[in-house]
């Protein structure tokens, strides 16, 4: 509901602006979210969503591999600039003296938040509630002429105040929305220079705040930042969930053409479904590559966009930096792919060239179902995964061996390090000893050093070799579950046969 009216309260303030300032807005790459419709949120689509993204790669993990939204996925839907100067820099503590001086309005101190009443106060708009039996087209209006009482109607200083407050409202408020009823203002240090604002990739930033957002607990029922986006992206890529209506086809940027479809079930019954849907989703309904016959026209920021598409590159905003590993939505696509590596630029400052250890495909399929398991399964019905659970023993098992080697290797060295010692020691110590003295203070730390390693590797065993014994008796349950599946194609088999000569019998 907070995302909805916040949308409702940007757009009246935009529709408010005279036509100078919605073109200041449009030269800064804002303008085609505020031609969207506005539409409803789907809590359980973005739950469901929120539950498969695994913030290490930051990447979506279902069934049939590694899908990720693409710096393509944002210009195509939301038709945000993704090319330009990084949105890089640092979040400071508090910046009550800028905001205080560029806003003209009351700043807390400790973090820099403007409470959304004055801000949205200091744009006309006093009363935002919806008035009893008012539509929402009607509601809109009213806020619109609202707005425009207090906007300065010709450009200067007044005009400048108006579009900051209005950008910080929208930035913090919409596209870069945070938890809370306030807005933050980590964005303000680069509004100062209002001319300047045209030049950030606002668009690769927002697909940060997306993976950080998607990185939070499971346990929120709801992300920040632009809900419309992860929307859309379903709708393109699993339309089989039948989530969204397309109703309005051709129009661009993608989002203005869908309708989150209604669902009068309650949130938990509307989460099991889906969940149960995409664990049996069928893998060659999953469309990859949605724009294929998607083309430019009436899309000028996708010319100097395309230089960007299928790259793996650093995300900015502000001190947020994240990666986006395309190469993994490549490899579950069966591209064979070793290493995906770019010329240093802004874009890759403060990181480095992504490269994949997967040098073939089924190594990458391996490596996938020995990560994650059974664990892509997320409904009830699903729960017991044998196959899965085999990978993911195989992959503990691996691991134990590993610690295991290294601890005989660690073992054999201090070993050797003692025998040393005290062979260099050995003409000393006859004589210490016939003097009452004690071993040397090294030679007991190595002792104990000693036992310790070998008491470790004892236990490293023992796991080991329990362990071995799970996996072994997992793979027997599997066994026995593809002997039992087995029969029972074979009896039904049997009994088409026989139900086949019933009806030969009866013609």
């Amino acid at each position: 509901m907070r995302a909805q009216v916040s949308w409702v309260v940007v757009l009246a303030v935009f529709l408010a602006f005279p036509p100078f300032q919605r073109e200041r807005v449009e030269e800064m790459g804002f303008s085609e979210v505020f031609r969207m419709e506005r539409m409803r949120a789907d809590l359980a689509l973005t739950q469901a969503l929120r539950i498969r993204w695994d913030a290490e790669t930051t990447a979506f993990v279902f069934p049939w591999g590694h899908m990720i939204p693409s710096l393509e996925d944002v210009s195509r839907i939301t038709g945000l600039r993704i090319y330009g100067r990084p949105v890089s820099g640092y979040t400071y503590p508090c910046d009550h003296d800028l905001a205080q001086r560029l806003l003209e309005l009351p700043v807390e101190r400790r973090p820099s938040l403007v409470p959304r009443v004055p801000l949205q106060e200091s744009l006309g708009l006093f009363d935002v509630g919806k008035v009893a039996g008012e539509s929402e087209d009607e509601h809109l209006d009213r806020l619109v002429q609202f707005s425009r009482r207090e906007l300065a109607s010709e450009p200067g200083a007044q005009a400048d105040l108006d579009l900051r407050r209005f950008l910080v409202l929208f930035l913090g408020r919409l596209l870069f929305a945070t938890r809370g009823d306030a807005v933050h203002c980590r964005f303000l240090p680069l509004l100062e220079d209002l001319g300047e604002v045209r030049g950030y990739a606002w668009g690769a930033a927002f697909l940060a705040h997306q993976f950080d957002s998607l990185g939070a607990s499971e346990l929120q029922t709801s992300i920040s930042g632009f809900f419309p986006f992860l929307q859309v992206w379903a709708y393109l890529h699993l339309p089989a969930l039948g989530r969204g209506d397309l109703t309005r086809p051709g129009l661009v940027p993608i989002a203005r053409r869908w309708d989150s479809r209604r669902d009068s079930r309650n949130l938990g019954d509307q989460l099991e479904r889906l969940q149960e849907a995409i664990d049996s989703y069928p893998y060659l309904d999953v469309v990859w590559q949605p724009y294929l016959g998607e083309g430019d026209e009436g899309q000028p920021w996708l010319v100097q966009a395309r230089p960007y598409f299928g790259r793996s590159v650093w995300l900015h905003a502000l001190n947020l930096v994240l990666p986006l590993h395309l190469y993994l939505s490549q490899r579950s696509l069966g591209l064979r792919q070793s290493a995906v590596e770019f010329p240093i630029d802004n874009w890759e400052r403060r990181g480095k060239a992504v490269k994949s250890d997967a040098t073939t495909d089924d190594a990458y399929f391996q490596a996938y179902a020995l990560k994650y398991g059974g664990k892509v399964y997320k409904s009830a019905r699903h729960q017991v995964d044998v196959a899965g659970e085999v990978a993911s023993l195989r992959a503990l098992l691996y691991s134990a061996v590993q610690d295991r080697e290294a601890a005989q290797r660690q073992t054999a060295e201090l070993r050797r390090e003692l025998e040393r010692v005290r062979s260099t020691g050995a003409g000393g110590a006859s004589s210490s000893r016939a003097a009452g003295g004690s071993p040397s203070l090294l030679e007991a730390q190595l002792a104990g050093a000693v036992l310790r390693a070998e008491e470790a590797q004892r236990h490293l065993e023992e796991r080991e070799r329990d362990l071995q014994l799970t996996t072994e008796h997992t793979m027997d349950l599997q066994g026995q579950r593809d002997q039992l599946q087995g029969e029972v194609r074979t009896t039904r088999s049997e009994r088409d046969q026989l139900r086949i000569q019933a009806e030969a019998a009866e013609a």
